[in-house]
C-alpha cells in the first residue's frame, strides 16, 4: 500500500495553517556589509544629534531618493478607482519626458521635509544646492542666529566623504552661508537608518503609490501633499539647472577646504569651516 495520499489545495492550506504556516515574503533585515565600527558610529551620531537638538541648533537628515521616470509609466501600488488606469507597457527611458531626482532634507527638530527635484544628475554640487535652498527658504528663518548646522547622511555616491568634489562643494556652501557645517555619515550598508528614509521618503512613496508620475508638476504635488499623523509636512521645488558629471577637483580648490576631522572616526565625521568665520573650540 502506497504511503502517499492525495489531497486538495484547500486541505493542504488548512493543514499548513494548523501547523503555524502562512504566506510570507522575504524581508530585508540581514546586513550584508557590517563595518566593525558600525555601532560606535551609531552611538556618535546619536550623541551629536542629542547635543545639537538640545541647544536648539539645526539638525538635518539628507539623502537622494531613487530616480523616477517622468511619464505615463506604471508606479507600484494601488489606488481607489472605478477602472484601472492604462499606462505604457514598457518603462523605456526614451519614452520619458525626463528623469526626476529628488534630494530630500528632513529637519529632525521640526518633523518637516523639503525636497528639491532635479532634472540633470545627482552630483555633489546638486546636493549642496538643495541644502542651500532649504537654508534660504526655511533654515535661516527657523534658526535665526545659528552658526552651526549638523548634517546626517549616508556615505556613498556623490556625497562620499572620500571624494574631494563633495568636500569642495561643502566648502562653497559654508562660505556662502557662513555656517559651520558638521557632517556625520552612516556606515556602509546602514543608510536605511538615516531618519529621512523612514520619516519622509517612505511617506512620499506611499502618497503617490499607484499614480503615474506623468510630469514634474505631478511629482511636486504629491510631495507637497504628503502628510502624516505625527504632523509631517513637506515643501518641494524644481531645480532645472544642469549639473555636469565627471568633474575634476582642482588643486587650488582642494587647498581652500578648511576640513577638521573629528577625533571619533574621522573618516565619517568632520567639520567644514567657512573662511569668513573664526574657528571655535568644539
Amino acid at each position: 500500500m502506497s504511503p502517499w495520499h492525495s489531497a486538495g489545495a484547500g486541505t493542504i492550506a488548512r493543514l499548513l495553517h494548523d501547523g503555524g504556516f502562512s504566506l510570507r515574503s522575504c524581508r530585508k533585515q540581514q546586513a550584508g556589509i557590517q563595518d566593525p565600527e558600525r555601532n560606535r558610529q551609531f552611538r556618535y551620531i546619536a550623541k551629536m544629534r542629542k547635543l545639537y537638538l538640545g541647544k536648539g541648533l539645526p539638525v538635518i537628515s539628507v539623502d537622494t531618493k531613487k530616480k523616477e521616470l517622468v511619464g505615463n509609466f506604471k508606479n507600484p501600488g494601488r489606488t481607489w478607482r472605478q477602472r484601472s488606469r492604462k499606462v505604457l507597457d514598457h518603462d523605456y527611458p526614451s519614452w520619458a519626458q525626463g528623469e526626476a531626482i529628488p534630494v530630500g532634507i528632513y529637519d529632525l527638530g521640526h518633523n518637516d521635509g523639503y525636497a528639491v527635484v532635479g532634472i540633470s544628475h545627482n552630483t555633489a554640487a546638486f546636493i549642496t544646492a538643495a541644502i542651500r535652498r532649504w537654508w534660504q527658504v526655511v533654515g535661516q528663518r527657523r534658526y535665526p542666529g545659528a552658526r552651526r548646522l549638523l548634517v546626517e547622511m549616508d556615505g556613498g555616491g556623490a556625497n562620499d566623504p572620500r571624494k574631494w568634489l563633495w568636500k569642495i562643494a561643502l566648502q562653497r556652501l559654508a562660505d556662502e552661508t557662513g555656517l559651520i557645517i558638521v557632517v556625520t555619515h552612516y556606515p556602509p550598508g546602514a543608510s536605511k537608518w538615516n531618519p529621512i528614509e523612514h520619516r519622509m521618503f517612505s511617506e512620499i512613496s506611499g502618497n503617490w503609490a499607484g499614480e503615474p508620475l506623468v510630469n514634474y508638476e505631478t511629482i511636486l504635488k504629491y510631495i507637497r501633499t504628503t502628510r502624516t499623523e505625527t504632523g509631517l509636512r513637506c515643501r518641494a521645488c524644481l531645480d532645472r539647472k544642469e549639473y555636469p558629471t565627471r568633474q575634476r577637483a582642482a588643486e587650488e580648490d582642494k587647498a581652500r577646504v578648511r576640513l577638521n576631522p573629528h577625533r571619533v572616526l574621522p573618516k565619517w565625521n568632520y567639520t567644514i569651516w567657512p573662511h569668513r568665520s573664526r574657528p571655535l573650540r568644539k
